[in-house]
């Protein structure tokens, strides 16, 4: 077993992956000034996303949660459905969304009416989606993040010369110094994305959900990948990109659980267009032109990892463009019904059941009825 791995570990570092040629690893040892990224570094990203974890909990605790007040965001308390065995049973296994015939069903067999039946099912189904306090702790935690990654990303890049002139990210390449800035630039931004993994079963679930997954662990092989080859120049504007837009997305998410509706619409009317300007025109023409173009001006064979990361820029940019066309839904639903809601979250149901009414749900049959669909289905002949 130790044999097999070793021989992976070589094949995965074999130079003609990463390098050009007549490029080996032995020429990224640190010499001259020159300090170049280590491989090994990338592990010190997993305790930074669980110091980020920290940062995040008393954040969200000790500043979200004021401003959410200050904002007349409520802690509303969700009432709990009365224990009911067969419900829940159903609930679990069959569906969370009884056709009324199911309902009727489930009625006979807890001995109750329709209508308590399905009230439970609302207060079910509420009890799996996050508070409105919540979710917008959360949107605090990822606005404060890329709002701060921004001002950082502007200080560190405002000054280089790559930043105005993007065919300077390839003058001296692969032996350009890595800067203390980029490290930590590149610690702070995958130690993020490996948070967001982390709290991914916890977070509010959105539709996208998959395609957040996708995003979170592409972001992190493409700046791990990235770091390795010391391409390190383009990374950083790549980072750049994203993030000048996501703040402002977050913001809006804010204020809309505030129900500050004007400021939430000038808000998401700004993120449509820091969007639209940085994901689908300036990332196409601006990084991929970079990264699919201009290195075959410094080298006419291309390394495996020019395939390997320009797939995934792709697959990001495919990314874009499912985003993007949400973005245009919910723009064309605002502009001609003025609703700016978002598909992706659920809502929380409307809940008018009163706890006695509860109690005969409590109190009525609590004998099995098995979970399947088609013994419920039996009982109704």
């Amino acid at each position: 077993m130790a044999h097999i791995l070793k021989t992976l570990n070589s094949w995965f570092w074999w130079e003609n992956i990463w390098m050009p040629i007549n490029v080996t690893w032995a020429h990224f040892v640190d010499r001259d000034g020159l300090v170049f990224p280590k491989a090994h570094q990338l592990y010190a990203t997993i305790p930074y996303a669980f110091v980020l974890l920290i940062i995040r909990f008393f954040s969200e605790r000790y500043i979200a949660i004021p401003l959410a007040k200050a904002l007349g965001i409520k802690n509303v308390r969700r009432v709990k459905p009365q224990p009911n065995p067969v419900l829940e049973s159903y609930f679990r296994e069959c569906s969370k969304h009884p056709s009324q015939s199911d309902i009727q069903g489930l009625a006979k067999k807890c001995n109750c009416t329709v209508r308590l039946v399905e009230k439970w099912f609302r207060r079910r189904r509420n009890l799996e989606i996050p508070t409105v306090l919540r979710k917008f702790q959360e949107a605090f935690w990822r606005f404060s993040f890329y709002l701060t990654s921004s001002i950082a990303g502007f200080i560190f890049l405002y000054d280089k010369p790559w930043f105005y002139d993007i065919w300077q990210t390839w003058v001296g390449y692969p032996f350009q110094t890595l800067l203390p800035s980029q490290y930590w630039y590149y610690m702070a931004e995958i130690s993020f994305y490996w948070s967001l993994l982390f709290t991914l079963g916890i977070d509010n679930r959105r539709k996208d959900f998959l395609a957040h997954v996708v995003h979170h662990l592409a972001a992190i092989g493409l700046m791990s990948g990235s770091w390795c080859a010391n391409y390190v120049r383009l990374g950083t504007l790549v980072m750049f990109v994203h993030d000048t837009a996501d703040f402002w997305l977050e913001a809006a998410k804010m204020f809309n659980y505030a129900h500050w509706e004007k400021t939430c619409n000038m808000l998401f009317i700004i993120f449509s267009i820091a969007f639209f300007i940085t994901r689908i025109i300036l990332f196409p023409c601006w990084i991929l032109r970079a990264t699919l173009y201009q290195p075959t001006f410094y080298s006419t064979t291309p390394v495996i990892a020019y395939f390997l990361f320009n797939g995934q820029l792709l697959i990001l940019q495919g990314l874009h463009l499912y985003w993007g066309y949400l973005i245009l839904k919910i723009l064309k639903r605002f502009i001609f019904l003025k609703d700016l809601k978002d598909d992706r979250s659920d809502e929380e149901e409307e809940d008018s059941v009163t706890d006695n009414e509860e109690e005969s749900i409590k109190n009525g049959n609590k004998n099995s009825c098995g979970a399947s669909k088609h013994l419920l289905n039996s009982s109704h002949h």
